[in-house]
């Protein structure tokens, strides 16, 4: 039986654990987990972004607070933001919201969050802590999936997993959450020779590379797991028709959107052949947001441990 991976139950119980776990922290120390988006400049998509987040915040008990500042922001003055986050006990959680204007290198700004209110995990400390195999935090979305292949059943240990594209927030992190479950794994990118006969051996293969239905049925053997993790948009009516045919409702979606989402793996001709597999969207994209939480709400019941006395 073919089965869909779907996000959104998996996404519900990330949730439901925040919130029972962001009450017993503000019983304990009387204020609730607290985490601060900075969104720099107003692209519209961070926009959305970080809304969602907040409402989320709310949603949970965690209080969710975003400082917006202009696109002209200096270097120094996001630093001098950021530091004071760091020194504020009300603030457990600190995140960036990427990408930031062209001017603004964005290294230096996540090097200067606390590592331990560092809840999106791209400090180099938090990365120096996942492939070291310490406590920290990790990126929301490989986060995530691993939570869903767990609660899902999906087996991980000596599994080999395939993951495709080598990006700071996803592929790498992916790699090393896999590694940690003890799967064999095989990080894949766009200069790997004969990807196709590598994907095919893959138990579980990952896709995030940011290229629609780019993997398609010659790359997945048969009964395997397929993650996709790709957000794209397209508005090429002839390539939604060849990823999705017959597909009313996308078309109806492309024509009143003028765009339509759609994942890294041809969905339509892979699904066939895959043993489970998510659909996009409707998959990874709602895990996100509930592993921003719960990072939250860890980094609260950690600094709660040194904030508050034992009685």
């Amino acid at each position: 039986m073919r089965r869909l991976l779907a996000g959104k139950p998996i996404a519900e119980a990330l949730r439901n654990e925040a919130a029972q776990r962001a009450s017993r922290v503000a019983e304990r120390r009387g204020a609730p987990p607290g985490l601060v988006a900075i969104l720099v400049g107003d692209d519209p998509a961070s926009q959305v972004y970080v809304a969602s987040k907040a409402k989320a915040c709310a949603e949970v008990g965690i209080h969710g607070e975003t400082l917006k500042l202009p696109a002209d922001v200096t270097t120094a003055q996001l630093l001098a933001t950021i530091d004071r986050l760091n020194s504020d006990d009300r603030v457990d959680g600190i995140l960036v919201q990427l990408p930031l204007p062209p001017t603004m290198a964005a290294g230096p700004v996540l090097e200067r969050i606390d590592p331990d209110k560092d809840v999106d995990g791209f400090h180099p400390v938090s990365v120096g802590r996942l492939w070291s195999g310490e406590e920290g935090f990790a990126p929301a979305t490989p986060a995530g999936i691993v939570e869903m292949l767990r609660r899902d059943g999906v087996p991980l240990a000596g599994q080999h997993a395939v993951v495709v594209g080598r990006s700071n927030i996803v592929g790498k992190p992916m790699a090393g959450l896999l590694l940690r479950e003890h799967c064999t794994v095989t990080l894949c990118h766009s200069r790997t020779h004969d990807l196709e006969a590598i994907c095919r051996q893959a138990d579980i293969l990952v896709a995030a590379l940011g290229r629609p239905g780019f993997l398609g049925p010659q790359h997945v053997r048969d009964g395997a797991v397929v993650i996709d993790v790709g957000i794209n948009r397209i508005d090429d009516p002839a390539l939604l028709e060849r990823l999705f045919p017959g597909d009313e409702a996308r078309r109806a979606q492309l024509a009143t959107k003028g765009y339509s989402i759609v994942g890294d793996v041809d969905f339509a001709r892979v699904q066939p052949k895959a043993g489970a597999i998510t659909p996009v969207p409707g998959g990874v994209g709602l895990l996100t947001v509930g592993m921003l939480l719960l990072n939250t709400v860890r980094a609260a019941e950690r600094r709660s441990a040194t904030l508050i006395s034992p009685t």
